[in-house]
């Protein structure tokens, strides 16, 4: 059996990034939640009146055997702009930041390596603005925020946001993508 391990990304909504990252196969759970703010248990309500310091996350739980930790990165930096600060689409605010939590110094790392390696190849026209940070708390998102995309697909906003992340995946990260049964 393998050991299973963890990436948390920050990339705007988290029912974004939670529909895109459980496409990919080796992705064994993604759970929306909060990380990188400084009070303990923030509601989701608290998070969005900017006072909390928290970003939206997802905590990509991975089995590292089937993905690697750059094939995330590879896929977040993809269906997200990580050159806007503080905004993703329509949602504006420091909740809404580019940034990756790293668990480990082999995270930070790679990261970071990734990160410059785009930014030597010009990978966008203007500079990546992620952060990369230590995860020193995750706190799990309310229940009606887990599996969002999955509950109301015909939600406007997941139309609108949700669905184009999930097309980039499944075009790009055709060989990375679950199969279906």
């Amino acid at each position: 059996m393998t050991d299973h391990e963890l990436a948390t990304l920050a990339g705007g909504c988290f029912w974004c990034i939670e529909a895109a990252v459980k496409e990919l196969d080796g992705v064994v759970e993604a759970t929306s939640g909060y990380a990188g703010g400084h009070v303990e248990n923030p509601s989701y309500e608290k998070v969005c009146s900017e006072t909390t310091g928290h970003a939206e996350v997802v905590q990509v739980e991975y089995d590292p055997e089937r993905i690697t930790y750059p094939d995330l990165l590879r896929v977040f930096f993809t269906v997200h702009d990580p050159t806007t600060l503080n905004r993703q689409g329509p949602d504006v605010g420091e909740s809404y930041r580019s940034a990756v939590f790293y668990h480990d110094d082999e995270q930070r790392e790679t990261v970071e390596a990734f990160i410059e390696e785009l930014e030597a190849v010009g990978a966008y026209e203007d500079p990546i603005v992620t952060e990369v940070e230590p995860l020193e708390a995750f706190y799990e998102a309310e229940a009606y925020h887990q599996d969002y995309y999955e509950k109301n697909p015909n939600d406007g906003y997941c139309q609108f946001n949700a669905d184009p992340k999930i097309r980039k995946v499944r075009e790009k990260f055709a060989d990375k993508v679950k199969r279906s049964a």
